[in-house]
């Protein structure tokens, strides 16, 4: 009997990693609500012609990009945890920006927009062991939802 191992899959046969195939995703930032804590609203991403809402979880890792022309400048780069989700398009984040610069939302020149994106653990495994292999993964991390 014999035995055939079919070696490792070449790099150029793995389909490229695609970002609107992982929740949670990456969103573009409307508003800014600064104090003791801030609350970020987020318009819905449109990946192939779909509307994906926001899907962040509270204990989830965020960055926040914000281009000089939207003011808020301090913001720019900053990583925080999700503390709530105070309605469907916001999250409040473990940030204090009580002495940041206003956000301005509709500067004249913007060609990049201000965005909040999951970071951290992209652990695609679950969590649990055993025989039976339920669909339990680390909180906060990246769930591939591709089609394929």
């Amino acid at each position: 009997m014999t035995n055939t191992f079919p070696g490792p899959v070449p790099a150029e046969s793995n389909p490229p990693i695609t970002p609107q195939y992982y929740q949670p995703s990456r969103f573009v930032i409307t508003d800014v609500d600064l104090g003791q804590t801030t609350t970020i609203t987020m318009t819905p991403a449109t990946v192939g012609g779909t509307t994906v809402n926001p899907n962040y979880v509270i204990g989830q890792l965020v960055r926040t990009i914000i281009p000089p022309t939207f003011g808020c400048r301090q913001l720019n780069n900053r990583q925080a945890y999700v503390l709530s989700l105070p309605s469907a398009d916001e999250v409040e984040l473990e940030l204090d920006s009580s002495f940041f610069d206003p956000f301005i939302p509709s500067p004249s020149f913007d060609r990049t927009p201000p965005q909040i994106m999951a970071i951290g653990d992209i652990n695609q495994g679950a969590i649990n062991s055993g025989r039976t292999n339920n669909t339990t993964y680390v909180y906060g991390s990246f769930i591939n939802i591709s089609p394929n």
